[in-house]
This record gives C-alpha cells, structure tokens and sequence, in this order.
C-alpha cells in the first residue's frame, strides 16, 4: 500500500484527537432518548457549537442510493419527532415522497457527540407549514419562491433576477407559503448516542423502541 494521502496545500490526514470532554454512563443517560437529546441540544447551544441544531437527513432513491444534506430542526415532540421544513420539490423532497426511512445525524465535534437516529419522515400539515412559514424573514420567505430547489440554473445571476421578480410580486403583502413547501416530521425509532472517549474506547448507548417503552443497550466502540 502506498503513501497515505495529504490534502492539497500539505495538510496531513494524520491529525488525531484524544477524546476527553465527557462520558455516557447508562445511571445519568436515564431511560427516555428524547429527554437525553433535549439535554445534549442545550450543552451544544451552551458550549457554543455552531449551528447546534443542524442535523444530517439521508434519505435514499428508487436505487437504494444515498444522500445526505445539513437541515435545521425545528422542533422536538413529545414524542421524540423530529421537524424540519423544505422544498417539497427538491431532491430530498422526491426521496421523501417515495421512501419514507430516513437517517438523521446530530454531528457535535466541538463537545465529542454525535446522535444517529433511524425514523420514518412524514409531510406535516397545511397549519404547521402555514405557521412556520410565517415565522420566518421575509428575505427567506421571497427565497422560498425564488429557488427551485435542486435544479440546475444558468448562474447567480438567474437567481438573483427570481428574488428581484418575486420581491415585486410581493411587494406592499405578506409572501404566501408557496404550495410546495413544507415541513416533516421525522417520528424515532432508533436512537444511537455517540460520546467520545480517551483512546477510542468511545461510550455508545442504543435506544430502541417495543413499542409501549425503550430499552437501552451499550454497543462497543
């Protein structure tokens, strides 16, 4: 086997951290996961982990093959679902229409975490989207009818000259919800929580449902 690669410039791909900023230990994580990732969504924001509630979503084409995109969440049911909100239009919005398994992944590098959650994603409805849509800044609100998301354009241009036609659209009125947006909810049936640990001896807690209770099992690093 050859030399290990380098990325260009000559950083080395030899970098290695120690893992040493906390512990999972079955006694502190309790017995409801979405209790545990409401609590380590409040250490990102405190420990000022960048976009703290980013999460991967991976969802999979008529082939069985992946892909992956950051998202936002926007909220966490009592239930443990899981909101986010797209163009129903995009890429992840044809996966999703299709085939409704979905991988979500919390990545918390700066605090040693990361929670992987296998759930099945469904559109919410008309008033949730109506809500949330209003919510948002009216530049983001134009930016929903300006992009048609995934698509190929001719340049930045072309989509600065939708935000410009839109923005007189709209003008003097609020922005609509466009029809082909919205949001999901992504209902959990796997839990996996990730803590690193000195020498990658990693704690890894897995929670997974019968459906009436979790039951919590520890899974070697």
């Amino acid at each position: 086997m050859g030399p290990r690669r380098t990325y260009c410039g000559g950083v080395g791909l030899e970098h290695r951290l120690d893992y040493d900023w906390g512990e999972l230990i079955e006694a502190d994580a309790g017995t409801d996961p979405v209790a545990l990732l409401e609590r380590w969504l409040a250490d990102a924001e405190a420990n000022d982990v960048p976009e703290f509630n980013a999460m991967a979503v991976s969802t999979v084409d008529d082939t069985g093959r992946p892909r992956s995109r950051n998202v936002l969440l926007r909220g966490v049911d009592a239930d443990g679902s899981l909101s986010f909100f797209t163009n129903r239009h995009s890429v992840k919005g044809r996966d999703l229409e299709r085939h409704h398994d979905v991988c979500v992944l919390f990545s918390w590098l700066g605090i040693h975490r990361q929670v992987r959650i296998q759930g099945v994603a469904r559109p919410l409805g008309d008033a949730a989207d109506d809500a949330y849509f209003a919510s948002r800044p009216r530049e983001s609100q134009i930016g929903a009818w300006a992009s048609e998301q995934s698509t190929v354009i001719d340049g930045r241009e072309a989509l600065l000259a939708r935000v410009e036609e839109f923005t007189e659209r709209f003008a003097g009125a609020d922005v609509p919800r466009p029809p082909h947006w919205g949001g999901y909810a992504v209902q959990p049936v796997e839990f996996e929580f990730w803590q690193g640990r000195p020498s990658r001896l990693h704690d890894r807690l897995r929670f997974t449902s019968d459906g009436s209770e979790w039951c919590v099992e520890r899974l070697s690093p």
